[in-house]
């Protein structure tokens, strides 16, 4: 696997992973073209310095992954760097080999390199199976998170 920053020409595959799942067949948009609010969304990340929106490409150069870290950095910690990791999905057909494994050690690696001290993510309380992925690497509930629709 290579992963890399995606490139806007990624984007159709990119929104494609995220609407392909039940929690995100109800909330995406994926047609082609991709609608402006995704491309808008895409040209503020990429211009955006803490945020790395990546693709995972197979060895025929698919992308069958994506995620997005974003480095947070705050006065607390001592004025730390948190990474905040975002719309992790992999290919239907490439889900249960082990890539998902290998993307959130490459996600991590990458954080450690920016210097950020702590690794955090959130997950739909309705994936469950996520849920168990991610406390098989390690991941702890420590905080119970809360959001507010807008």
């Amino acid at each position: 696997m290579q992963v890399r920053k995606a490139k806007r020409g990624d984007l159709r595959y990119i929104v494609e992973m995220l609407a392909d799942d039940d929690l995100g067949s109800t909330r995406e948009d994926f047609r082609f073209p991709v609608p402006a609010s995704y491309k808008d969304a895409f040209e503020n990340i990429s211009l955006d310095p803490n945020q790395e929106l990546m693709v995972v490409e197979n060895l025929k150069g698919e992308i069958i992954g994506t995620m997005q870290l974003t480095f947070i950095q705050y006065l607390t910690y001592q004025g730390g760097i948190r990474v905040q990791l975002e719309a992790v999905r992999i290919h239907k057909n490439h889900r249960g080999t082990g890539l998902g494994t290998e993307m959130i050690k490459w996600a991590i690696s990458r954080a450690k390199e920016k210097g950020a001290h702590l690794f955090q993510l959130t997950t739909d309380k309705k994936r469950t199976k996520a849920k168990s992925f991610y406390e098989s690497l390690g991941f702890v509930a420590s905080h119970e998170g809360m959001k507010l629709v807008l």
